[in-house]
């Protein structure tokens, strides 16, 4: 009976690669580990080995994500995570070739993240009730994520020694654990203030707190903004990231060049961030469509 292709060692030598050498988050490399893992299991069901493929295998595969409905933009990820293990099997001189050197990926479609208007994201910051000490942290909470654009998961890590209260700057580990300095306005600075001098004592270094006194977790505190969305009567479809994403959008609205707001988010690729001048365009292009006499 053949090994099968999840036994190999090199995956386990690639997603430590990914971890202590390149410094991917726990998140990241689990995300690689999955993506790879189907693949392999794939490969199991054809009786295929990754060590022998050629370009139409991988085809092959693609074809096979595609009848299972899934978007172009998860079928590129996985693609991407496979062609990243074979880059590194031929660097470690594992293989001669990769079978994706010449791939194509399929053309993705252009996804406009889900955004708020500033007048739903006033609703969204006005909602928590501060004379309630939970509501009192939920309302620093979402003032520091839309006045940072930090995302959901970092704004949950930040430590009391991360944040300089004088110069109103937020020191963020974001993905692959890289830093960047943000500046956040005085409406945030007066929110965290308030829910510092009402919060209860702990030994905890993390500044945002459960009611037990630990660590707010990511999902607790998105179960709390989705009590504030419903009290507001606000889109069901937001997400995690939608503050990030109203964050940016806003910014570049509002005349911020996209250099800036690059680094404000930590985007490591300029492209990345380009997405928000199309979400201002569509925007732009509604306004006209609604408002124009031959719109």
């Amino acid at each position: 009976m053949q090994t099968s292709n999840k036994e190999d060692s090199n995956l386990r030598s690639f997603l430590n690669y990914l971890l202590v050498d390149k410094g991917l988050s726990n998140n990241t490399v689990k995300a690689y580990e999955a993506d790879i893992s189907s693949f392999f299991q794939w490969l199991d069901n054809e009786d295929l080995k990754y060590k022998n493929l050629q370009e139409d295998h991988i085809n092959q595969y693609i074809s096979f994500l595609f009848q299972r409905m899934m978007r172009s933009s998860s079928v590129n990820r996985k693609i991407s995570s496979i062609k990243s293990f074979y880059i590194f099997l031929v660097k470690r001189n594992f293989l001669k070739n990769s079978p994706l050197n010449d791939l194509v990926t399929p053309k993705q479609e252009k996804y406009l993240p889900e955004s708020m208007s500033e007048a739903e994201v006033d609703k969204l910051l006005n909602s928590p009730d501060v004379a309630n000490k939970i509501e009192n942290r939920d309302k620093a909470m979402i003032e520091m994520l839309y006045a940072t654009g930090m995302r959901i998961s970092e704004l949950v890590n930040l430590k009391i020694t991360d944040v300089d209260m004088k110069r109103c700057v937020v020191k963020v580990f974001g993905k692959g654990s890289k830093e960047r300095l943000v500046p956040f306005g005085e409406t945030a600075l007066d929110s965290l203030k308030s829910y510092l001098n009402n919060r209860e004592r702990s030994s905890s270094k993390e500044i945002f707190l459960s009611n037990r006194g630990k660590k707010m977790t990511r999902v607790a505190f998105w179960q709390r903004v989705k009590v504030y969305l419903i009290r507001e009567n606000l889109k069901n479809s937001i997400s995690p990231h939608t503050l990030r994403h109203a964050f940016a959008t806003h910014l570049i609205n509002r005349g911020a060049d996209l250099r800036s707001v690059q680094l404000l988010l930590g985007h490591s690729d300029l492209s990345t961030t380009q997405i928000y001048t199309h979400i201002a365009k569509q925007r732009l292009s509604d306004v006209l469509k609604k408002h124009h006499p031959r719109g």
